[in-house]
């Protein structure tokens, strides 16, 4: 039987352990972030992977940094034949990388050499791109650069939101992953070179590129949104009120009022004026210790005075 270490952390990953365990390969180790305090309550949150071992009863490892830890030798002296990651969130010692007997592999979710690093779902969506996809890659030292075993492609529409693209490409990923395991095992796999002048980069979303500039075009606030949904969500000031925004339109209008000011108010719709004319719909949207809402009930409650071109926003 063929033992593997699986390493990944969020939900994208959880579908393609699950795939492995289905297949009765060995998992002989899970690793996974730290559980994080999370909320104003700060409360201990489990990675999804991490419940997911727990619920299989797999042998599971929670390393702060793999490099130098206790984890690391144990990790090694298991001899595991493959070691899969899927969005595990830490670079991997060369050490662990050579003790796989066979090879480590990573299911990554993007078409590469297009959109190596640690956002590549968040940001096609946030850079328009019309496609993105998954590929299994053989890991090398260097992020995402190792050679292509299989890649499969899929569109990103209009409506997708990180969360919607994540899922589609988890059950690509799992597919792909089992697809093109015997011919990896086996020796008898085609490998590809990636051409490293095509080749672009995703880093992690950071804090600043979370809140929304309104002065930008609705077209690119709007994908902004939908690459930050669900986590961590795109934000502004509405009213001086720390707001997340989960779901916008772009208004097919033109408008000559200034960015932040309001376009369209009634009982089921808020406009607001964006940069370069345009305009943007809010329709979900969450104020500061509120839950989730649509955009009714706001308009329906605290939003009910708002004026059109009133200044809501800055």
């Amino acid at each position: 039987m063929t033992k593997i270490i699986f390493m990944g952390t969020p939900e994208f990953a959880v579908p393609i352990l699950d795939g492995l365990v289905q297949n009765d390969y060995e998992i002989v180790g899970v690793v996974t972030q730290p559980d994080r305090a999370v909320g104003r309550k700060q409360k201990i949150s489990y990675s999804p992977v991490k419940k997911y071992a727990v619920q299989h009863n797999l042998p599971l490892y929670q390393p702060e940094k793999l490099a130098h830890s206790a984890e690391l030798a144990e990790l090694i002296a298991l001899q595991a034949d493959l070691i899969i990651t899927a969005a595990f969130g830490q670079f991997l010692p060369t050490k662990l990388l050579q003790s796989a007997q066979i090879a480590p592999l990573n299911v990554h979710g993007s078409l590469l050499p297009r959109n190596r690093g640690g956002a590549p779902v968040q940001r096609a969506i946030m850079n328009g791109d019309l496609k993105t996809g998954i590929t299994i890659m053989y890991m090398a030292a260097k992020m995402d650069a190792g050679d292509i075993i299989i890649q499969q492609a899929i569109d990103i529409k209009p409506t997708d939101t990180a969360g919607s693209l994540f899922e589609k490409l988890s059950i690509i990923g799992r597919d792909l992953l089992l697809a093109s395991l015997p011919q990896v095992i086996a020796g008898t796999n085609k490998r590809v070179t990636q051409d490293e002048s095509l080749v672009t980069i995703t880093p992690n979303i950071s804090p600043e590129e979370e809140q929304i500039d309104i002065s930008q075009p609705a077209i690119v606030i709007n994908r902004q949104v939908r690459g930050l949904n669900p986590d961590p969500g795109a934000y502004l000031f509405l009213n001086e009120v720390r707001t997340k925004v989960f779901q916008t339109s772009v208004g097919e209008q033109t408008t000559d009022l200034l960015p932040g000011q309001v376009v369209v108010k009634t009982k089921k719709q808020l406009a607001i004026a964006a940069g370069k004319q345009t305009v943007i719909y809010l329709e979900q949207i969450q104020p500061a210790g509120k839950a989730v809402m649509p955009i009714t009930a706001f308009l329906n409650g605290k939003g009910k005075d708002i004026q059109v071109g009133e200044q809501i926003i800055k």
